[in-house]
């Protein structure tokens, strides 16, 4: 039952952190195929602390907000609102910084895997300037998701290993077994300094140079881009592209970026090189 001195207060520490840690073990149990029931996880959680069902449903999906932000996966069906109360940043802070696994999630690859058609989804838009909070900039910045998603060796190979079945798959329903023979998983067999990671081709048999970027984020989630893909992309614009995987984690989507990439996504540009 609600405690109706809790009604319109902000939510304690304690309180925050009860509900995150609720929210990722409903998250772990989502990655796992594992099945939950969300409003017994509310009814155990309202009794506990006191607050309203509407009160709780809202929180999950501040949670939801700010691990979009972080380029995590987050509950399906716990939508992300951004009416942010600034202590759940430094809730979410403490349960990452203890629980640092979910950070470098590397999930299975998906059983069955879906259709070509269902997989493709369109390129989102451009956003400027959007007006993040100071804390969650900072936070972000902590558990940077494009630094994150750069080092995950294993979770990039995973969505690369998803392109290439996709691609391939689509060669053969196309009536192209032939050409699906032949797609290669380039980053696999000559390393990555080739500017693309899959080789694969259109129906007519065109080369099609495709670079995977991997997330278990949303869309939106930023990644990097070397100075070698960038390089290709200009001197094959009609062949090159990206594919960005994103929810990988829950249900993989990709959409395509096609040169120039400053049509598409804002590209600043960072030097990480040091020479003399």
């Amino acid at each position: 039952m609600a405690d109706e001195a809790k009604l319109g207060t902000d939510w304690t520490s304690d309180e925050l952190d009860a509900i995150i840690a609720d929210n990722f073990d409903m998250l772990f149990a989502d990655l796992a195929g594992r099945p939950y029931v969300k409003c017994r996880h509310s009814t155990v959680l309202m009794e506990r602390i006191g607050r309203t069902h509407r009160s709780v449903e809202f929180k999950h999906q501040n949670i939801s907000a700010v691990l979009d932000e972080l380029g995590l996966p987050w509950i399906p069906g716990y939508k992300p609102k951004r009416n942010y109360q600034n202590a759940i940043f430094d809730a979410i802070d403490r349960y990452l910084t203890a629980h640092p696994a979910i950070l470098n999630l590397v999930p299975s690859a998906p059983t069955p895997e879906p259709l070509p058609e269902s997989v493709f989804v369109q390129l989102p838009h451009i956003i400027k300037g959007e007006n993040l909070p100071a804390r969650l900039r900072r936070l972000a910045r902590k558990f940077d998701p494009v630094e994150r998603d750069h080092r995950n060796r294993l979770l990039g190979a995973a969505g690369e290993e998803f392109v290439l079945n996709i691609e391939r798959r689509h060669l053969v329903e196309a009536g192209r077994a032939d050409l699906a023979s032949k797609v290669r998983w380039i980053a696999a067999e000559e390393g990555d300094g080739a500017g693309y990671d899959v080789l694969s081709f259109d129906r007519v048999g065109h080369e099609r140079l495709l670079e995977v970027k991997t997330t278990n984020g949303s869309a939106r989630t930023p990644f990097f881009l070397t100075r070698n893909e960038r390089e290709l992309s200009v001197e094959r614009p009609l062949d090159w592209c990206i594919y960005r995987v994103h929810l990988y984690a829950i249900h993989p989507r990709i959409f395509a970026i096609m040169p120039p990439v400053e049509n598409a996504v804002n590209l600043d540009v960072e030097t990480w090189r040091a020479s003399f």
